[in-house]
């Protein structure tokens, strides 16, 4: 199967399909890692507004799709930035998708959920003080914890803006970990993902803000599960993961390097919280149970392929990311369209989404190739290619 595609020239290459759809893990599979996958939402684009109003979704799409990733193995990070938290996805939206996962998956036992909690409902330039942030905490980490989800303390841009020293973020950590009713996940998103989070734990420095983070976690371990980090630099992570208190976990957020730092060291590994399991998650599946099994080579046989993928959907400006994760669920047949809320469909150029067909694909994650090439087509004619 063949189709005539953008090439990086500015000219055009005839693509032949070469990959062989991958299943997920077989039923039943167990793994020895827990793995999250942040989960998009589906845009309705019948009601959907102009770019500064609410979004509209089509829930039941929406919902299907992470009843589709638990069926996987996968847990759901519901409502976190790959849903477009604070990118098109108001608090308002992003609450009634966390209750809405909540009650419409009861009905799987071993659904693993839990759910962002920030500031986004206080716009930055409005925050005057740390206090201003922790009523912001508090309110949403009410909202969210009567709902039973579990809680991801996310990075707060009202934070990264009014605070002055790393003193704040112990004060403001310390306060909102004492509300939480069960150990949390604390995120630490680099600004690579959100340029507005420059400077979080207080320094511009990633060292000064590793040892500030570090108090933090330190000073409140026992309401931290764990934490995520996503900041695009294995060895950081490593170092810093090798440092976390015991019983404190490490959540890889490495879009770029996730393989290894799952499978981790003489010292120690990373569990997982990623974005690109949303777009991967039958090759993830299949991968963790292997690693599981101890079947090291299959293991990288399978996730090796995906990292090509994940590298180039988030590529700088990282913030876009979102893009060729939506337009691969299009492409999969998850979702009749390729719109997004807040017209981020629109953020990635043509030659970007040629290569995401070219990578999945090479990654065995094309699953009805001949949908895919003619839902490609389509794409390419709006751009009159």
């Amino acid at each position: 199967m063949q189709i005539v595609l953008p090439a990086a020239s500015g000219q055009f290459d005839t693509y032949t399909l070469k990959g062989d759809p991958i299943g997920g893990a077989p039923a039943g599979a167990t793994f020895n890692r827990i793995a999250y996958s942040a989960a998009h939402v589906v845009a309705d684009p019948h009601r959907s507004g102009e770019l500064n109003q609410p979004a509209a979704l089509d829930w039941p799409r929406t919902i299907e799709y992470r009843r589709y990733l638990i069926g996987q193995g996968l847990g759901i990070a519901e409502a976190m930035d790959t849903a477009q938290r604070g990118m098109g996805l108001s608090w308002e939206i992003a609450l009634e998708l966390v209750q809405r996962t909540m009650a419409e998956t009861r009905d799987m036992p071993h659904a693993l959920i839990a759910s962002g909690c920030g500031t986004d409902h206080l716009p930055a330039h409005a925050a005057t003080s740390c206090d201003d942030v922790i009523r912001a905490y508090a309110m949403q980490l009410d909202a969210i914890q009567r709902t039973g989800s579990r809680v991801i303390l996310m990075a707060s841009r009202a934070l990264a803006r009014v605070a002055r020293h790393r003193d704040d973020y112990l004060r403001v950590y310390r306060e909102v970990l004492a509300m939480c009713e069960q150990p949390v996940i604390l995120h630490w998103l680099g600004d690579m993902f959100d340029p507005e989070l420059k400077g979080y734990w207080g320094s511009d420095d990633l060292d000064k803000a590793a040892d500030a983070c570090l108090a933090v976690i330190a000073e409140n371990a026992q309401k931290i599960d764990g934490i995520k980090i996503s900041l695009l630099d294995d060895a950081r992570e490593i170092a810093f993961r090798r440092r976390l208190p015991e019983g404190v976990k490490m959540y890889t957020g490495d879009d770029f390097n996730y393989p290894s730092l799952i499978k981790g060291d003489e010292a120690g590994f990373s569990h997982a919280l990623l974005g690109i399991f949303d777009a991967i998650a039958p090759a993830a599946s299949q991968a963790l149970a292997a690693l599981a099994s101890g079947d090291i080579g299959r293991y990288e046989r399978v996730l090796e392929p995906t990292v090509a993928l994940s590298r180039h959907i988030f590529r700088a400006p990282t913030q876009y990311y979102k893009t060729g994760v939506v337009f691969l669920a299009y492409l999969n047949g998850f979702q009749p369209h390729f719109f997004m809320p807040g017209g981020h469909h629109g953020a990635r150029p043509p030659l970007y989404l040629a290569d995401v067909f070219r990578l999945a694909d090479a990654a065995n994650l094309l699953r009805d190739p001949e949908l895919a090439v003619h839902r490609m087509r389509l794409v390419m004619q709006t751009f009159g290619l």
